[in-house]
């Protein structure tokens, strides 16, 4: 199960970055001046940050699991989490001439926001609450 996960995940993120890529490409070398941009194409500086969000998300998921941080079924929630989001990402994206307004981002970068303090959290390495003079570690989330 967690190979089909992190397939699905691996296969979402390489068609996010293929596509605004594969569009730049394409207008190059194949477009008139006056042509209109293929209004699927992702573009702009929020889709590639996003993207990347996620990608350095799932990157720190499957480090924290081969480091035996987490347990398999929590790395599969999270990446599932991080999956939907990016999912969502595409369809705003698609919807909006490949570009995504900047409440949606937000939105998005939130919700990613809360997986990342999860994995954190289930890490032990989020944030603490107080100065740590009590000798406890209570991660704040």
């Amino acid at each position: 199960m967690r190979a089909s996960t992190s397939l699905k995940t691996v296969t979402l993120a390489a068609a996010l970055i293929a596509a605004p890529l594969a569009g730049a490409y394409a207008a190059g070398h194949h477009k008139g001046t006056l042509d209109a941009t293929d209004p699927t194409d992702m573009t702009g500086p929020r889709v590639t940050s996003l993207i990347e969000q996620i990608q350095g998300v799932d990157q720190g998921i499957t480090d924290a699991r081969e480091a035996n941080n987490i347990s398999a079924s929590e790395a599969r929630q999270l990446r599932m989490r991080a999956a939907h989001i990016s999912q969502a990402a595409q369809h705003v994206a698609a919807s909006d001439h490949g570009r995504i307004p900047s409440a949606q981002y937000h939105d998005l970068l939130r919700r990613l926001d809360n997986v990342d303090q999860r994995l954190m959290n289930d890490t032990g390495s989020g944030f603490m609450m107080g100065d740590g003079s009590d000798g406890g570690s209570y991660p704040n989330g």
